[in-house]
């Protein structure tokens, strides 16, 4: 065998290691509007075991052109929600996302990492809120 080949073998070995081949759990993208009491949107989406909800949101924007959000990547924190459907909060008006997540026990619960280190469950519903501080 090659020294390249042989390199390569370990990751062959690795859970994980074939990613396009992982389970997909399905889970709801709520958003909402705290401020302006808006209807809520409801979304399906999924996303694959032990991934992030980073990537279910991407997901979930490129097979539905009714679902957008933008985040800007902070140093220390990672990816920081700035805007869903167009709304973005604003420092100035003391608004922000506020991520929460809806159990399938009914409990809802507020996150303490951001969209970049949460790990959605099956059946979970995130619920994006627009909100004041």
């Amino acid at each position: 065998m090659t020294p390249v080949v042989l390199l390569l073998l370990p990751l062959l070995l690795l859970p994980g290691a074939r990613l396009e081949e992982s389970e997909s759990l399905p889970i709801e993208i709520q958003v909402m509007n705290s401020v302006t009491n808006a209807p809520a949107q409801t979304y399906s989406a999924s996303v694959v075991k032990g991934g992030i909800l980073l990537g279910a949101m991407k997901r979930l924007m490129a097979s539905n052109a009714g679902f957008k959000f933008t985040f800007e990547e902070n140093l220390n924190f990672g990816p920081f929600l700035v805007s869903v459907n167009g709304l973005a909060g604003d420092p100035e008006d003391h608004t922000y996302w506020e991520l929460l997540v809806k159990t399938p026990t009914g409990d809802t619960l507020r996150l303490d990492v951001g969209i970049g280190c949460y790990v959605p469950k099956a059946h979970e519903q995130i619920i994006l809120n627009f909100n004041k501080w």
